[in-house]
């Protein structure tokens, strides 16, 4: 377990020969998961566009023509959620997901309607991850006594490229909001995205932040951007499956016991290509027909796949 990975180390990793690079992920992986187990992971947008910040591949954002704002709202809905949570256990996720298209958590009534969905998730046994942007000291505090599992607030890139893909928050803000959540304890759900028009040596630079933190992320999503019209990356060329299948492999070498949660970008993802990630260190999946406001696998689709692939689900954190 290491904390001082350099990024010339990083690169290095992603540079090795694919079948090297296969071979050291998997003895990691062999050695803190033998059993193959996967966390399927279901995601709910509780409130949909409208978004302050100007992110460029995000399909919420009120800067991009592609904003989603009108459709149904949740926020204050809780036995909807629950409905939804309860609809997920059944279908066999263990971990509910909920996420707000907000900058930063909005007190009043919509934080409270969050506390008791975060409180009626975890009464049903499921683990409850929220994603809502920035957030207060209280506000982190009051959500891990309702019994929060996690929170989840993404890097996106690395602090180099990050100022391509979003002006309305700065890199300091999104590591001051995960101390703010580690600090109450709440573990992290933390990852970033790849084919945002990065280099390698971004792609290394991003890992190594997330890395460096200590404890690393419990959690870390490895998405592949999902190209979205009526965003500035509408236009950007799809990412190769097999740079994605590099990331969770090195991902995997590099915070040997956080969960590598295979995210968006999934549905561009062949079967083969998946069960390779699953091979190389991805312990879980997001379980449900949408992530957020982007296409995913069917449920029966990723049955089929994970019995394809030989592994088990776990059945409980």
């Amino acid at each position: 377990m290491r904390h001082d990975w350099s990024l010339a180390e990083i690169e290095a990793l992603l540079q090795l020969p694919l079948v090297d690079l296969l071979w050291q992920a998997q003895q990691v992986h062999r050695q803190v998961n033998p059993n193959y187990e996967v966390q399927l992971a279901s995601l709910l947008s509780v409130r949909t566009g409208g978004c302050e910040e100007d992110c460029a591949y995000c399909p919420q954002s009120l800067h991009n023509s592609s904003d989603v704002t009108g459709r149904p709202e949740l926020e204050l809905q809780v036995e909807a959620v629950l409905e939804r949570a309860k609809a997920a256990q059944q279908a066999g996720a263990n971990r509910f997901c909920m996420g707000w298209a907000w900058r930063e958590i909005r007190d009043g009534a919509p934080f409270e309607a969050m506390l008791e969905m975060v409180r009626g998730v975890r009464q049903l046994g499921l683990e409850a991850c929220v994603t809502a942007g920035m957030i207060t000291n209280e506000q982190a505090q009051r959500l891990a006594a309702a019994g929060l599992t996690s929170y989840n607030h993404n890097l996106d890139t690395s602090p180099e490229h990050y100022g391509q893909i979003i002006s309305t928050r700065t890199y300091q803000e999104r590591l001051e909001t995960l101390d703010r959540a580690r600090r109450a304890g709440l573990s992290l759900c933390c990852g970033g995205i790849i084919g945002m028009g990065e280099q390698l040596r971004d792609r290394a630079s991003m890992l190594q932040v997330l890395a460096s933190l200590n404890p690393h992320p419990e959690s870390v999503p490895i998405n592949g951007l999902v190209a979205v019209e009526g965003t500035p990356l509408e236009d950007q060329p799809p990412f190769e499956p097999l740079d994605l299948l590099r990331m969770v492999a090195t991902a995997r070498i590099l915070m040997p016991r956080s969960r590598v949660r295979l995210s968006a970008g999934r549905e561009q993802l062949n079967r083969e290509a998946q069960i390779l990630c699953l091979l190389a260190g991805a312990d879980s999946i997001f379980y449900g027909d949408t992530l957020l406001t982007t296409a995913n696998p069917a449920v029966e689709t990723d049955r089929a796949l994970l019995a394809a692939a030989g592994v088990q689900v776990l059945e409980r954190s």
